[in-house]
């Protein structure tokens, strides 16, 4: 009766050591699982970084063209309505300012602060925006000429 009770006792040992091994594979599954997914929020999060530094840079170059161009027509707009160094001033400040807008721009694009995690998302070419909005500050320039030494408007 003793060796049944002990035979009983091993086999109810042997039952939860399975349970325990089992519920361990159970954990181990889980715990990777768990750590795939938080890497990849992780990488969603990067990728919304990007995306929020694009649109950021968007904002700094279409508030520059704005500027721009509130710059180039406050001359005709303006004219016979105001004197003719206040129209210029204007002009020469909304003009200064997109260049500060275009400059600003590529700055933020390449500095962006801390660096995130490996993101899916691929980033612009730094060239490029150099390229483009060192255009875009040459183009501000010279209206900013056209400004100061252009004809008034007839």
């Amino acid at each position: 009766m003793a060796d049944a009770k002990l035979a009983r006792k091993a086999e109810v040992l042997e039952d939860t050591a399975h349970k325990v091994e089992r519920g361990a594979e159970r954990i181990a599954r889980g715990t990777m699982h768990m750590e795939f997914s938080a890497d990849r929020r992780t990488e969603l999060a990067a990728n919304r970084t990007i995306f929020a530094a694009e649109r950021t840079y968007a904002a700094w170059v279409r508030t520059g063209l704005v500027a721009m161009a509130s710059g180039v027509g406050a001359k005709p707009a303006l004219s016979g309505h105001l004197p003719d160094w206040l129209i210029v001033l204007t002009g020469t400040v909304l003009v200064l300012f997109s260049v500060f807008c275009f400059l600003a721009a590529v700055w933020r694009q390449l500095d962006p602060g801390p660096p995130p995690p490996k993101p899916d998302a691929k980033r612009m070419h730094p060239a490029w925006l150099i390229v483009f909005n060192g255009f875009l500050a040459f183009a501000a320039i010279a209206s900013l000429i056209g400004i100061w030494f252009g004809h008034p408007p007839a």
